[in-house]
């Protein structure tokens, strides 16, 4: 029997059985905590294995993205919890100047296709976006991967996701990830890991990818996976990483629990309404609504891309007065693109409060929460009640976010 992208990354990483249902050990390429979660995978890991270390120092980092820099003493103190213990151990921090952890562990060659990770991130599973196996797990589980170098894991199912037919812009990645969203409901991939497929995804850039699989966890999947295709092999040929293709594609005969269809021909704009991010109309439904504040930024749309579309609807024109307009990009490197190719100075010179690389506005507690009775687009993955403070969060596309904050209503891009 023919394997899956999953049960191929699997079986390269466990001498058990892999098939669906099985519980393997599967040895990890990368273990990793963030800010958020970090000291108390320290204070088990102290308490379980005093005195000894982590099984490889080379592969186990932190990295503060929640809250960076720390704006809670309670958030302070976890950080230099981590900090210190990092020392003894000799493991690396990326420190609160890095940005968001998976996508410096992309940036910085370390989630590369085919490769195993872990982390105290539950959007981990975004790196299926270069075809790595990502997944978020609880501080005990963290603590026993840092020891060990590995972790056990029953062997979800795969389904397919087929997506089909051309959309043009205005319409962008984010809109195809809700209408993908909107068919499959909150948890239509519950317990499943996914493979995007279709000449619509097989032409997505990393960027693009790096949209769609954002928000695997929104619609319950273990993860979901995309076969890299040019653009990812030549971001990672530049970095000096190869692989081979065939341990990233689909046996023929791989076995399917359900295959899924998704036409987004002639797709427009989209949005998801308070407070779910399965509740997606299309933006001409909600054209005129009157909006407070708007987020650019998060693991699903903080990328050079993403403000580089922002930047072209900005440029000679101003976010309207009221509107508070926050953005922050996803890494250090994104963020030195943007000033060197002066999106900065657009964005800034268009009323754009231009903060730091960070989970920013997506992160409670960290930069720019609603208040009640605020309605607020957002260009992140989660519009629960409370999830970024008491206001009304719409999850929209980049383009959308900034033709809406010019006109102070919810606006499709011309």
């Amino acid at each position: 029997m023919g394997k899956t992208i999953l049960e191929k990354i699997f079986a390269k990483h466990s001498k058990d059985e892999v098939k669906p249902g099985n519980i393997i050990w599967l040895e990890l390429d990368i273990r990793s905590a963030r800010d958020f979660g970090g000291a108390n995978v320290v204070k088990n890991f102290q308490r379980e294995y005093p005195g000894e270390k982590v099984a490889d120092p080379d592969k186990t980092f932190f990295t503060f993205d929640c809250v960076a820099p720390a704006v809670t003493i309670p958030y302070a103190n976890n950080q230099q919890i981590c900090r210190d213990w990092a020392v003894e151990q000799n493991v690396t921090v990326f420190d609160v100047d890095s940005g968001i952890g998976t996508h410096v562990l992309i940036d910085n060659g370390l989630s590369a296709p085919g490769t195993t990770v872990v982390g105290t991130d539950s959007h981990m599973n975004i790196l299926g976006a270069v075809c790595a196996f990502g997944q978020g797990m609880g501080d005990q589980d963290i603590a026993f991967a840092f020891k060990t170098g590995k972790t056990w894991f029953e062997v979800p199912p795969t389904m397919k996701i087929e997506i089909t037919g051309k959309y043009e812009y205005p319409t962008t990645a984010k809109d195809v990830t809700l209408a993908v969203i909107k068919k499959m409901g909150a948890s239509g991939c519950l317990g499943k890991a996914v493979e995007y497929v279709g000449e619509t995804v097989e032409k997505m850039s990393l960027n693009e990818r790096i949209t769609l699989c954002s928000m695997a966890t929104e619609m319950g999947a273990i993860i979901t996976l995309v076969t890299p295709n040019e653009d990812v092999d030549n971001y990672f040929r530049e970095k000096g990483i190869t692989y081979d293709i065939a341990d990233l594609t689909p046996d023929a005969d791989a076995e399917y629990i359900e295959t899924v269809k998704v036409d987004v021909d002639g797709l427009e704009p989209q949005a998801a309404a308070p407070y779910a991010p399965d509740n997606v109309k299309s933006i001409k439904e909600l054209e005129g609504t009157e909006i407070n504040s708007v987020f650019l930024g998060s693991c699903t749309n903080g990328r050079y891309e993403d403000f580089a579309t922002a930047a072209k609807i900005a440029e000679g024109n101003r976010v309207k007065p009221g509107v508070m307009f926050r953005a922050n990009p996803s890494t250090r490197g994104e963020y030195g693109r943007l000033i060197k190719d002066g999106i900065f100075d657009t964005l800034f010179n268009a009323g754009v409060i231009m903060s730091h690389a960070s989970c920013g506005g997506c992160a409670s507690g960290q930069l720019g929460m609603t208040g009640a009775g605020e309605v607020q687009l957002s260009t992140s993955n989660r519009n629960f009640k409370g999830k970024q403070g008491d206001g009304q969060t719409y999850l929209v596309s980049p383009a959308v976010a900034m033709a809406s904050a010019i006109e102070g209503k919810i606006t499709l891009p011309k």
